[in-house]
């Protein structure tokens, strides 16, 4: 009686020891890559616009605005996103792109958080207003 005990025991003790433990760890929002601009401050952008953000995994910041090229930093934290453009282009553009560009510029110095949802990536400022809604290119 006793062995089959043990044997019971013994096996008991290895299921236990083969579950695994929840993760308490918080997993980074991943913004690495090329994301094309859907929509800026409100307003979809201009189809075919070549608005992009490019993030890189050295922190730096690149990509179109809709009618210049720009360039600068990025630091994100969990979900806390700072954008930190530091120079661009000055081509001139057709005005709706020059407009465009202009709500993409002051959107980006607003952007405080970082969400995904449904495969986007949603850039918001402290009130929680979205400022970009981007999709991975």
């Amino acid at each position: 009686m006793s062995t089959k005990s043990l044997i019971i025991v013994a096996a008991l003790l290895g299921l236990t020891a083969c579950q695994s433990t929840p993760s308490t760890e918080i997993t980074g929002i991943e913004v690495q890559g090329s994301w094309h601009i859907e929509s800026a401050q409100g307003q979809p952008v201009i189809d075919y616009s070549p608005a992009q953000l490019i993030f890189s995994a050295d922190g730096e910041l690149s990509g179109n605005n809709s009618c210049n090229e720009f360039f600068g930093q990025y630091q994100l934290e969990g979900s806390r996103l700072t954008l930190s453009p530091a120079g661009h282009t000055m081509k001139a553009c057709v005005d709706a792109l020059m407009h465009q560009e202009q709500r993409v510029m002051q959107a980006m110095e607003q952007i405080t958080l970082a969400q995904e949802s449904k495969g986007k990536l949603i850039l918001k400022d402290d009130n929680g207003k979205i400022q970009l809604v981007l999709s991975k290119k």
